[in-house]
């Protein structure tokens, strides 16, 4: 199996530059997004403040009006018509903020919950006026109805506040503190009707109003201390002034009323006092609420402005970044792809030529096989490798020279060798076959063929190194030989003889100058074949003509091959095996290889129906005669 395929390196390259390049687009996208965005709110605050914090202050106002005359009702039995009239414009108020209300998108989560609380608070309005009409609640419960719907709508103002500007956000939060303290002096004024009906300070209302008041003055004093002098002049004026004085008065008066004791007769003027310094207040609320909003759209230009300023100062840095990287890695890829092709030529096609030729003659190589690495380059990394290819090829040359003279030198050692061999055993078959014919006693004469018989394999195993060697051995025969000799004498060649069975051939001769190599590879198929199966099996030689030559079929009855290996095997003998070192087991496969190669034979390995295998030599037509003759040398 292929070794997986890596991504390319321009690919890498690519994504190597789009980290920090996404990141940079990424903060400027943020930092212009928020920045952008900060001034979409404040321009949004407008839209806010025209259909729902407006619409909604205006049914705090009416709220807060019918809070009072409910009260007063409630204490008095008087004022019913008044009490309508005041429920109709709180109607009215209403029904104009929930209309201006549905023109309004894109809300955040926040304010949709305190918008969506606030009507839920006023549908419950009914359950209050029932309340009142019925007088089965009493005069402070009521007031707290009142108070929880206002409540939720300054609950909701605080979701609204989105100025990002720090500054113009603590002006806005205190504004809306006032608005606050300003409805709690609403409960007072209502407390104080409660009050002055009864005569009377009771410790439930006493305890209720020193919360309010309590209340009222802290908002009032934190709200006044976030305020900027602008803001903060009217209010001081008031706070110096003889109606919030008077008022503060009453406060404390009553405050510290006992429940025994009647109402002093200041307490005549206690509605007036909280009526005055009512106009007061709601009078500077307005136009510090006006004040606020008029800030909000100078600070939104100008924001807009530096995010635009600084928006497109940071997209051109953006844009030459880009652009610059992808030129770096244009070139980058380029030497890398110059380097590649180099590369893969040095590897390919001129070490793998200049090998192949030394194969054949180990002579030096020219100058032009050994011809540097060169590519045009800006990196000195890049020239560092093509220097460090260059000196891998003088290493490889270096090594395949060796090799090829090393390779040279044994083959030479393995051919005189062999060569020597093949002479004396050549000469002792001869001495053998004298002695043979000389004698007559059987134990002698089958100890002489056991000589013979030994002798003749030796004699295929010096010719073995010798085709290892790529030479040819020096046997050879002058005329045709019938194929049935051929086989008898590969049959001779193999040490278990006995074994082997030869079918009767067609009448077909082999040509006398590859009778050796033919009877030599069949020789070695057959002992393969003996060696890899039981000693008590037989294997079977058959030959039959075929249309382009003859087949000859050795088949064994052994444990086989499996299905990878052998067509391992197959490959190896469909080609010119190089002959290696490390698999000497495989001798008799690389000598097949080489002698089928030498001559065109074709030579198969497959399973055999016995459960062995069977090797298939297919010799073409252009290796047999036309007529079997007799043998002879």
């Amino acid at each position: 199996m292929p070794p997986k395929r890596g991504r390319p390196i321009a690919v890498k390259l690519l994504v190597l530059l789009l980290v920090p390049l996404l990141s940079l687009v990424g903060l400027w996208a943020f930092a212009a997004g928020l920045t952008g965005g900060d001034g979409a709110r404040l321009l949004a605050i407008n839209d806010l403040a025209t259909n729902l914090a407006n619409p909604s202050e205006q049914v705090n106002i009416k709220l807060q009006e019918e809070r009072l005359t409910s009260v007063e009702f409630m204490v008095s039995g008087k004022g019913a018509g008044k009490m309508a009239k005041r429920r109709g414009e709180t109607d009215d108020a209403v029904k104009t903020f929930r209309t201006l209300a549905k023109n309004l998108r894109d809300l955040t989560p926040e304010l949709t919950a305190g918008l969506a609380a606030l009507n839920g608070k006023i549908d419950q309005l009914v359950d209050v006026r029932r309340e009142v009409d019925a007088g089965s609640a009493a005069p402070l419960d009521v007031i707290d109805g009142y108070s929880q719907i206002v409540d939720t709508s300054f609950r909701m103002y605080d979701a609204m506040v989105l100025v990002p500007d720090m500054a113009l956000y603590r002006q806005a939060k205190a504004v809306t503190s006032l608005g606050e303290a300003k409805d709690v002096l609403s409960r007072e004024r209502a407390m104080i009707a409660i009050v002055l009906a009864k005569g009377r300070v009771e410790p439930r209302e006493r305890e209720a109003f020193t919360g309010m008041v309590a209340t009222r003055r802290l908002l009032y004093s934190q709200a006044l201390s976030h305020l900027d002098s602008d803001l903060r002049g009217p209010f001081d004026n008031l706070t110096d002034s003889p109606v919030y004085q008077e008022f503060l008065t009453a406060e404390d008066a009553i405050k510290g009323q006992a429940a025994t004791n009647g109402l002093p007769a200041s307490a005549a003027t206690w509605p007036v006092d909280g009526q005055n310094l009512w106009r007061a207040v709601e009078r500077n609320q307005v136009e510090a609420v006006k004040s606020i909003t008029e800030r909000v759209m100078p600070a939104a230009i100008g924001m807009l402005v530096k995010i635009g300023v600084a928006g497109g100062l940071g997209l051109l840095a953006v844009i030459a970044s880009v652009l610059l990287s992808l030129r770096f890695r244009k070139q980058l890829v380029r030497e890398l792809a110059a380097l590649r092709d180099a590369a893969t030529e040095l590897a390919e096609v001129r070490l793998t030529g200049l090998v192949e030729r030394l194969r054949k003659n180990p002579e030096a190589p020219k100058p032009d096989e050994i011809a540097p690495v060169r590519i045009e380059s800006y990196s000195s990394e890049v020239d560092d490798i093509v220097q460090a290819f260059n000196d891998v090829q003088s290493t490889a040359v270096d090594a395949a020279v060796g090799q090829a003279k090393l390779r040279h030198g044994v083959s030479q050692v393995f051919v005189n060798l062999a060569r020597r061999n093949q002479s004396l055993l050549h000469r002792q078959l001869l001495q053998l076959d004298s002695m043979e014919r000389a004698t007559e006693e059987p134990e002698v004469l089958a100890d002489l063929f056991k000589l013979d018989h030994l002798t003749t394999r030796m004699r295929r195993h010096a010719e073995s190194l010798i085709i290892l060697s790529e030479q040819a051995p020096g046997r050879g025969w002058r005329n045709p030989v019938p194929i049935l000799d051929v086989l008898r004498a590969a049959v001779a060649e193999v040490e278990e003889y006995e074994r082997v069975d030869v079918l009767q051939p067609p009448p077909i001769a082999l040509l006398g100058s590859v009778v050796t190599d033919v009877a030599h590879l069949t020789a070695e198929l057959i002992e393969n074949a003996t060696l890899f199966s039981p000693p008590k099996t037989k294997v079977d030689v058959r030959s039959s003509p075929t249309q382009h030559g003859l087949m000859v079929e050795i088949e064994d009855r052994g444990l086989g091959l499996p299905r990878a290996e052998l067509d391992e095997l197959n490959e190896r003998l469909a080609k010119m095996p190089e002959f290696d070192l490390a698999q000497s087991e495989r001798l008799g496969l690389f000598v097949v290889g080489r002698l089928a190669a030498r001559h065109g034979i074709k030579v198969t390995l497959m399973s055999s129906p016995y459960g062995g295998l069977t090797a298939m030599v297919a010799l073409p037509s252009t290796l047999l005669a036309d007529q079997p003759v007799l043998s002879g040398r």
